[in-house]
């Protein structure tokens, strides 16, 4: 079956961006021109949420079009089953090649694999290694000594990096994420204290600029042939730390103030309050840490903003932008300090909610071309979203998002969703273990409409936070008598979302028709007492 909408998708994510870290959704001083200038030619989706704020979950999602807790891989190191489909599985059979270039966080189901007797090197074991995406370029962006040593020790870029002249068996760790000190050592960039040095390798061949050229290589290899590239940026991810010029380009005229209070610390939710008590947060929570850590993070942003613009130029030069969709998100954001937080994980909006920018190329989008809209969409809408673009067979009876081309062509359907849903498994965390709960009681779900943010936490009370008063989310009304029958309505509410999942997913709905259509042919009878 071939492709017979649109012919190509460049689905771009960078890793651990903050929604609000980019000139086009209002920060007043980290210009990112080129970003911006994708939402002039496409649509800006200003409520856009991940199904986890953590990367391995939130990428499946991203992936599967599956919430978290429906496909399974609830965590970074938890495979995701070997039944489940991926983009690549809907995509390959209309002869489009999909192909991730950078991270996908994902793991293959070893176990699945070798009780099927598949060889992990065959074509089959490649692909679910690669949750369905051709590896032209996997690279998760995570490659510490004592890692690269487990994984064998083998990493493309670092081969490159070797080509360029910088030595050693792990460049990616001594110049790539390292910067160096007064008398030449080498400073690791895994210290936060080190974040604001410029990292020991040139611009030219950090990996965001490595990244970007082989996307650009893919394409090019290519050719006619229809496809899908996730070009799937490592940064602005710890480490954190930049090339120059990138380091030192933003000071502290140029954050944004920390979003957080004292009355958040005095009498915690018992689950917020472990995650404050872990030593990433304590750590983001010293005005020092944070002084530190921004400018580097700043600058990946500005750097891989910079690079997009040279593979803008050269879609727009080779005159392939007009037979590709572009998508630009993040699979999380990150706390930076706020709420008294570090990292992601919980479900504040600078962790939670993503930036979200589709351009689609042909007429039908010409109507809402620099518009933005408040429609609330998630990152399972992206899957039917690009099946639908392609004219792939749908997956509706799989799917648990649905497509946001109406929204792209300037239709908003009557019957959208009043309501964005995220959910996480915490048991790797340190804050599970301060808790005293076991591994799978580990659970906390959100829900969150246009005025209310509603989290439960299995065995602990649920966080509540009015969005129309209290828009940073300081006030939480999660033991408040006076909202008892808010809390009441927005639990009835999450339980019909968990409820609605999609897990029957080896029969399509048509199929369960025809089964109850073919009952009386069937020569089976239950129940009849004569004919």
């Amino acid at each position: 079956m071939p492709v017979t909408g649109i012919k190509n998708v460049l689905f771009i994510m960078a890793d651990q961006l903050r929604w609000d870290y980019l000139s086009c959704y209002g920060h007043p001083h980290l210009h990112t021109p080129n970003i911006d200038r994708l939402a002039t030619k496409g649509v800006r989706f200003d409520r856009a949420y991940v199904q986890s704020p953590v990367c391995g979950p939130s990428r499946a999602s991203y992936y599967t079009g599956r919430t978290v807790f429906s496909h399974g891989a609830t965590w970074n190191q938890v495979p995701l089953p070997m039944g489940e489909l991926t983009l690549g599985d809907y995509l390959r059979p209309l002869g489009v090649r999909t192909a991730v270039v950078g991270k996908t966080h994902m793991v293959p189901d070893r176990g699945a694999l070798a009780g099927l007797g598949i060889d992990p090197k065959s074509d089959i074991g490649a692909q679910k290694h690669q949750p369905g995406f051709e590896a032209f370029e996997r690279d998760d962006g995570l490659h510490p000594n004592q890692l690269l040593a487990k994984k064998g020790g083998k990493l493309a870029y670092n081969d490159w990096l070797r080509s360029k002249g910088y030595e050693g068996e792990n460049p990616w760790n001594d110049y790539a994420n390292a910067g160096e000190g007064p008398d030449g050592e080498v400073l690791s960039a895994w210290y936060l204290k080190n974040s604001n040095l410029p990292a020991r390798v040139k611009e030219e061949h950090s990996e965001t600029a490595y990244m970007t050229n082989r996307a650009i290589e893919f394409i090019e290899e290519t050719g006619d042939q229809p496809w899908l590239c996730h070009l799937s940026y490592i940064k602005p991810h710890w480490p954190y730390i930049a090339p120059a010029p990138y380091h030192d380009m933003y000071g502290p005229e140029a954050f944004l103030p920390v979003n957080r209070s004292e009355e958040e610390r005095a009498d915690p939710n018992p689950v917020y309050g472990a995650f404050m008590g872990m030593e990433v947060s304590e750590t983001f929570s010293r005005d020092e840490a944070r002084n530190v850590v921004l400018p580097a993070y700043m600058g990946l942003i500005k750097q891989i903003d910079d690079h997009l613009g040279r593979l803008f130029d050269w879609l727009e030069e080779t005159g392939k932008d007009k037979e590709t969709m572009i998508v630009l998100t993040s699979d999380h954001g990150d706390y930076m300090g706020d709420h008294w937080l570090g990292e992601k994980e919980l479900f504040h909006e600078c962790s939670v909610r993503v930036p979200l920018i589709v351009f689609d190329p042909r007429a039908e989008a010409d109507a809402t071309r620099g518009t933005s809209t408040e429609a609330l969409v998630e990152a399972i809408d992206l899957v039917p979203t690009f099946l639908e673009a392609t004219g792939a067979p749908s997956a509706d009876h799989r799917l648990e998002g649905r497509s946001i081309m109406p929204l792209l062509h300037g239709a908003t359907p009557e019957d959208w969703r009043d309501a964005v849903f995220s959910e996480i498994d915490y048991a790797f965390y340190s804050a599970r273990e301060a808790l005293g709960v076991g591994a799978s009681d580990a659970r906390a779900y959100m829900l969150r409409t246009d005025r209310w943010k509603y989290v439960y936490f299995r065995g602990f009370p649920p966080q509540l936070f009015d969005l129309e008063n209290d828009p940073q989310e300081l006030s939480d009304l999660g033991q408040d008598p006076a909202y008892e029958a808010v809390r009441s309505d927005m639990n009835a509410r999450l339980m019909d979302r968990i409820t609605a999942r999609k897990n029957r997913v080896t029969m399509t709905d048509e199929q369960v028709y025809q089964v109850r259509r073919d009952e009386d042919s069937s020569g089976i009878i239950i129940g009849r007492w004569e004919a």
